[in-house]
């Protein structure tokens, strides 16, 4: 259990234990969607430099990390706004994904001249992030008091 105090003086909770699940059922999601299971062949097709990278392990687990970061950042945000469930933690995840990822890529197409079916598959990664990790964290704080 993560337990700290907001600004205003009241205190919240965050159970670790779901912090931690969602993150890393997220990163093994994150890796079957970019497998030649589901969008693998058409990420390599677009990106065949970063898609032909063998990554060393530090930068799995600095994956890892970042997961684990967005997870506690979601958990944070849901105690705070006080979500309860997981439908309105879902709901929370499209605002997020809609107001940062999506806008991002939008940004990297607009200005980086990113090809928009490349920043389609990314984005489509990050909603399908944040839609488990907070779908996980949601049906957590229901079903814990």
């Amino acid at each position: 259990m993560i337990r700290g105090t907001w600004a205003e003086g009241r205190p919240f909770e965050v159970r670790a234990a779901a912090v931690v699940t969602a993150a890393l059922a997220a990163f093994v999601m994150s890796g079957l969607y970019y497998s030649p299971l589901v969008l693998g062949h058409a990420w390599r097709a677009l990106d065949p430099a970063t898609a032909a990278m063998s990554p060393p392990p530090w930068m799995m687990l600095a994956e890892v990390a970042r997961t684990l970061v967005v997870a506690l950042v979601i958990a944070r945000l849901l105690a705070q706004l006080r979500v309860g469930g997981w439908r309105a933690a879902l709901r929370l995840a499209i605002w997020l994904w809609l107001g940062f990822s999506a806008m991002m890529w939008v940004g990297a197409i607009m200005w980086q001249h990113t090809p928009w079916q490349l920043a389609a598959i990314h984005a489509g990664d990050w909603l399908l992030k944040l839609l488990l990790i907070a779908g996980i964290l949601g049906s957590w704080r229901r079903r814990l008091p």
